[in-house]
C-alpha cells in the first residue's frame, strides 16, 4: 500500500499576474498549443491522401485543411471539433470531379456552403439527428468500401477507375502486373500504421504519442529516399498556377443533385461529429476547464462559411473529421484556439515544406487512405445494428452507396428504414389455442386496425359459454382494435362465458364474470381508447367510476386501454367471486391471486404495488410473494426479452465470453450494474461482494475468490480495464464505522477486516481525502465510501497479474462512485482525489473511434 503524501502546511503564494495593460491579445494555453501540433501532424498526411483519392490537385487538400481549421474553427459551434477534408466526402468529390471537372466542383462546393448557411439560419440542425444511425453507419461503410477498392489499385502500382464495379473487375489484371516498389512502400506504411499503436512498455507509451499516420508516411518516405526506389511521388505545383473556383455548367437537375449531395454529407457528418465530440469532452477525466456544449445551428453556419471559402480558394469540401477531433480532445485542448492554430500550421507547411512533401511516395498515401477506408466499415457498428435488428437498413444503404452513389444510397437506406418501422408497427401474430377447457388467444405485436380481421376470426373461434384468456403482448392498441376487443368481450360474457385480458406484465388485468341478467350499462357515451380513464370499483353502487386520467393508448400497455368498457359488469368482492367454469384454474389465475374489492391501485400496477391489496390469507407468506415476483419476472423475460437477445446469447455461447472490463462492485441490491453502465450480455465481467473489497495478496485466509477472479479476468479474459465501484449508503462501510473492538468473530466481521485499511486511510491526516466534484462528502459514511474506492485500487495494484499488465500498458484501473439517491455516477479523476460527475451525455461516442 502506497504512503500518502502529506498535505502542505502553508498556502502557496498567489501567482503574479501580468501588469495592467500588458495582457496578450490572443492568449493560447499550453494545452491548446500541444493539441494543435498533434492534430497538425495527423492532418498533413491525411489531407494529401484524401486529395489523391479524389483525383483533385494535392494542394486542394492543404487548402481545405487550413480553411477548416481557421474558418470553421473560429465560426463553428463546436469549439473542439476539427474540420477539414474528410474521407466521408471522398466518393462524392471524386464523382463530381469526374462529371463536372475540378473548377466546377469548387463552384459546387461554394453553393453547398451557401445551402448550409441557409439551413443554419432556418435552425434545422437538430433535424439531421433524426436520421437513423443504421443509415449513417451504412453510408460510411459504403464510402469506406469504395475508397479501399479504389486505393488498392494505387497500392499495387496501378490507377483506379471511378466505378467500384470496374475497379473490382480490374483487380485480377492488376494483381498480375504488380509494381514491386509501390507494393513494398505500401506494405511498409501499413505495417507501421498497425504496429505503432501497439508498442509495449513504458517506452512504447511515450512513442505512441507521435501519430501513427505521421510515422507510417515518414518511415516510407525515408526508406524510399535511402533506397533510391523509382516510384511516383507527391507533385505540388506552384501556388501561382493553383486553380480557383469556376461556374459549374450542365443540366440544372444534375447541378442541384450535386449540391444537395454535398450539402447532405457535409452537414450530417459535421453535426453527428459535433454531438460525439460533446460526449467525448464530457467523459474526459481530470480537472480540465469545462467546454461549452455544441451549438449545432452555429456549427452548421461555420461549416457553410468554411465550404464557401474553401471552394472559392480551390480547396476540397470541408466537414468535421472524427480522427482529428478525437486527437484534439485527447490531447487536452481547452478552446477553439487549438483548432485555429492547427490551421495556421497547415498554412506554414504548405508554404515552407514543399520540398519535403514532394518526397512522399503516392503509394504510401494511398495505403494510408485505404486503411482509413477499411476502418470506416466498423465491426462495432455492425454489431450495434444487428442487436437492434436493423441489418436490412445498414445493408441497403451500404450497397446503395457502393453501386448507385452516396445520395441514392442514403435515400434507399431511409426508404428501407421507413419500411422496417412500418413492418414492426403492423406486424402482429395472433394465435388461438385450447388447453384443458380454457381457450387462449395470444396477440404478439402492435394491435392496429390492420390486425382487426385476424383478431376477430381468432376470437370467434372461442365457443359460447367457454372460459377465454386473451394475452396482449404489445405497447400499442388503436381505437379500432380496442372497440373490436371490447365488443367481443361484452358479447361473450352476455352469452354465459368468461374472459380474462392480460397485458405484457403478466397477471389478470380484466375479468368478465358470467352475469345473470346481462351487464350493467354505464351512463354516457363510451370513451375512445385515447380518451378513456381507468376505472375503480365503486363500493356503494357496484359500478365503475372514472378516476385519474390514463395515458393514451400509445403510451400505456394494452391492458390500460381495455379497462373501461361501454358495458362493465358490477364488481364482486374477492370472497364471493365466482370460480371459472373449467375443471382446473387457468395458468394465469393459478399463479396470480385475486385482489380484494378494496384495491385502489391503477389497473396496470405490477405485483409489487398490489401487495397491500391482497387478502391476508393469500399474501402472508413472504416466500410466496418473492416466489411470485421471481416467476413473473422470469416469465416476462421469456416473453419479451428472450426473443430480442437470443441471437446475441447464441453467438456468445459459440464464441465464449470476451468482456473488455472487470467491474468490481458491492453486492447491494440497489446497484444494478447493467443499468448504470448501459451494458449488455458479454460486456462486463462482474465481481460483487460485501463492500466492494479487494483483499491484499496473502491476507485472504482461505477466501481467495476475489484474487482468483482478478487473475482470471486479467490473464485469461485479457480485460483492458478494471473498475472498482462504491456507492452511497453502503452497509459495509456503516458497519466498519460503528463496529467496536472485540465481539464475536462472525463471518461478516472476518470479511470486513479487509476494509480496515480504508478506515485507517480516512483517519490519517497526511492523506488527501477523496471528495466529489463541487461538494464535500455529506457525512462520514460517504467519506469512507469514497476513501474505500481509492484504497481498493491500491490493493489491486499489489496483485501480481495486475502489476504485470499495468507495467505492459495493457490494463487501466478506474474508480467509480454511484450515488443511489441521486442516480448519479462519479468517476475518479487523474489526480486520484476528486470524483467527477458523469453528465447525461455519457462517455465518448463510438463514431469518433473508427470513421475519420
Amino acid at each position: 500500500m502506497s504512503a500518502c503524501a502529506p498535505s502542505p502546511t502553508q498556502q502557496p503564494h498567489p501567482p503574479h499576474g501580468p501588469p495592467p495593460g500588458s495582457r496578450t491579445r490572443f492568449p493560447v494555453a499550453g494545452a491548446d498549443l500541444s493539441a494543435a501540433v498533434a492534430v497538425f501532424l495527423i492532418a498533413l498526411p491525411l489531407s494529401l491522401g484524401i486529395a489523391l483519392a479524389t483525383g483533385a490537385p494535392l494542394q486542394a487538400g492543404l487548402v481545405a485543411a487550413a480553411v477548416g481549421g481557421l474558418v470553421a474553427g473560429r465560426l463553428g459551434g463546436c469549439p473542439l471539433q476539427v474540420s477539414g477534408p474528410a474521407a466521408g466526402l471522398t466518393v462524392v468529390t471524386a464523382d463530381l470531379i469526374h462529371r463536372f471537372g475540378w473548377r466546377a466542383t469548387c463552384g459546387i462546393t461554394v453553393l453547398a456552403g451557401l445551402a448550409q448557411i441557409g439551413l443554419g439560419c432556418l435552425r434545422v440542425a437538430r433535424g439531421a439527428l433524426a436520421v437513423s444511425p443504421a443509415v449513417v453507419h451504412g453510408m460510411l461503410a459504403g464510402i469506406g468500401i469504395t475508397i479501399a477498392v479504389a486505393q488498392l489499385h494505387i497500392v499495387l502500382g496501378g490507377s483506379p477507375d471511378s466505378s467500384v464495379l470496374t475497379n473490382v473487375r480490374a483487380l485480377p489484371a492488376q494483381l498480375a502486373h504488380l509494381h514491386p516498389a509501390a507494393v513494398s512502400m505500401s506494405a511498409l506504411t501499413l505495417a507501421l500504421l498497425l504496429a505503432w499503436p501497439r508498442l509495449p512498455g513504458r517506452i512504447g507509451r511515450m512513442l505512441r504519442r507521435v501519430p501513427a499516420a505521421l510515422v507510417a508516411v515518414t518511415g516510407a518516405t525515408a526508406t524510399a529516399a535511402l533506397t533510391g526506389l523509382a516510384l511516383p511521388r507527391v507533385d505540388l505545383p506552384s501556388w501561382r498556377s493553383h486553380a480557383l473556383a469556376g461556374l459549374p455548367e450542365g443540366p440544372a437537375s444534375s447541378l442541384a443533385a450535386a449540391v444537395l449531395t454535398t450539402t447532405l454529407v457535409c452537414s450530417v457528418q459535421s453535426l453527428l461529429g459535433a454531438v460525439a465530440v460533446d460526449k467525448l469532452v464530457a467523459a474526459r477525466p481530470g480537472p480540465l476547464p469545462r467546454v461549452g456544449r455544441a451549438d449545432l445551428d452555429r456549427e452548421l453556419l461555420g461549416q457553410g462559411a468554411a465550404n464557401m471559402v474553401s471552394g472559392a480558394l480551390g480547396g476540397l469540401p470541408v466537414a468535421g473529421v472524427a480522427v482529428r477531433s478525437t486527437a484534439n480532445v485527447n490531447s487536452g485542448a481547452v478552446s477553439r484556439n487549438s483548432t485555429m492554430l492547427h490551421g495556421v500550421l497547415v498554412v506554414v507547411a504548405a508554404l515552407l515544406m514543399v520540398p519535403a512533401l514532394e518526397e512522399i511516395p503516392l503509394a504510401s498515401l494511398a495505403a494510408l487512405v485505404m486503411a482509413v477506408g477499411i476502418q470506416m466499415v466498423s465491426l462495432h457498428h455492425i454489431r450495434t445494428v444487428t442487436r437492434h435488428r436493423e441489418v436490412p437498413v445498414y445493408a441497403a444503404t451500404t450497397l446503395g452507396v457502393v453501386l448507385l452513389g452516396v445520395l441514392q444510397g442514403v435515400l434507399l437506406g431511409v426508404a428501407v428504414a421507413v419500411a422496417v418501422a412500418l413492418r414492426r408497427l403492423t406486424r402482429t401474430r395472433i394465435t388461438h389455442d385450447e388447453k384443458e377447457g380454457v381457450h387462449y388467444v395470444r396477440v404478439r405485436g402492435q394491435l392496429t386496425f390492420l390486425a382487426v380481421p385476424r383478431l376477430s376470426r381468432s376470437l370467434h373461434l372461442v365457443p359460447q359459454g367457454a372460459h377465454a384468456v386473451v394475452e396482449l403482448d404489445g405497447s400499442f392498441m388503436d381505437h379500432a382494435a380496442y372497440e373490436s376487443l371490447q365488443d367481443w368481450r361484452s358479447s361473450h360474457t352476455a352469452r354465459g362465458g368468461t374472459a380474462e385480458l392480460s397485458g405484457r406484465r403478466g397477471g389478470i388485468r380484466t375479468t368478465g364474470p358470467t352475469p345473470t341478467t346481462g351487464p350493467t350499462p354505464t351512463t354516457g357515451p363510451s370513451p375512445t381508447a385515447e380518451q378513456t380513464a381507468p376505472t375503480e370499483p365503486n363500493q356503494t353502487t357496484g359500478q365503475t367510476s372514472p378516476t385519474r386520467p390514463s395515458p393514451t393508448a400509445e403510451q400505456a400497455p394494452p391492458a390500460e386501454a381495455t379497462q373501461t368498457t361501454k358495458q362493465a359488469p358490477p364488481a364482486e368482492p374477492a370472497s364471493t367471486a365466482r370460480p371459472t367454469p373449467s375443471t382446473e384454474p387457468s395458468p394465469s389465475t393459478s399463479t396470480e391471486p385475486t385482489p380484494s374489492a378494496a384495491c385502489r391501485c391503477r389497473p396496470w400496477t405490477p405485483w409489487r404495488g398490489h401487495r397491500a391489496c391482497f387478502p391476508a390469507a393469500v399474501g402472508t407468506p413472504a416466500g410466496r410473494e418473492a416466489g411470485h415476483e421471481l416467476v413473473h419476472g422470469v416469465g416476462s423475460f421469456q416473453r419479451n426479452t428472450a426473443p430480442l437477445v437470443r441471437d446475441e446469447l447464441a453467438r456468445l455461447a459459440r464464441e465464449g465470453q470476451r468482456p473488455a472490463q472487470l467491474f468490481l462492485t458491492c453486492a447491494d441490491s440497489r446497484l444494478v450494474t447493467s443499468m448504470i453502465t448501459a451494458s449488455g450480455p458479454g460486456d462486463l465481467f462482474v465481481v460483487r461482494n460485501i463492500g466492494n473489497l479487494v483483499p491484499m495478496p496473502g491476507e485472504e485466509h482461505g477466501d481467495e475468490s476475489v484474487a482468483a477472479a482478478v487473475e482470471y479476468a486479467v490473464e485469461v479474459l485479457k480485460v483492458r480495464s478494471i473498475t472498482v465501484c462504491g456507492h452511497s449508503g453502503c452497509g459495509a462501510m456503516q458497519a466498519l464505522l460503528t463496529a467496536g473492538p472485540g465481539g464475536a468473530a462472525t463471518p461478516l466481521r472476518r470479511w470486513l477486516r479487509h476494509g480496515l485499511p480504508s478506515l485507517a486511510r480516512m483517519a490519517d491526516d497526511r492523506c488527501t481525502r477523496p471528495r466529489l466534484a463541487g461538494r464535500t462528502p455529506a457525512d462520514a459514511v460517504e467519506q469512507l465510501c469514497l476513501t474505500n474506492v481509492v484504497q481498493q485500487l491500491e490493493h489491486l495494484r499489489a496483485h501480481a497479474p495486475v502489476a504485470r499488465a499495468l507495467a505492459a500498458g495493457a490494463l487501466e484501473l478506474h474508480g467509480m462512485y454511484f450515488h443511489v439517491g441521486e442516480a448519479q455516477a462519479y468517476l475518479l479523476g487523474r489526480t486520484g482525489t476528486v470524483f467527477e460527475d458523469v453528465r447525461e451525455n455519457g462517455s465518448a461516442a463510438e463514431e469518433l473511434r473508427s470513421p475519420p
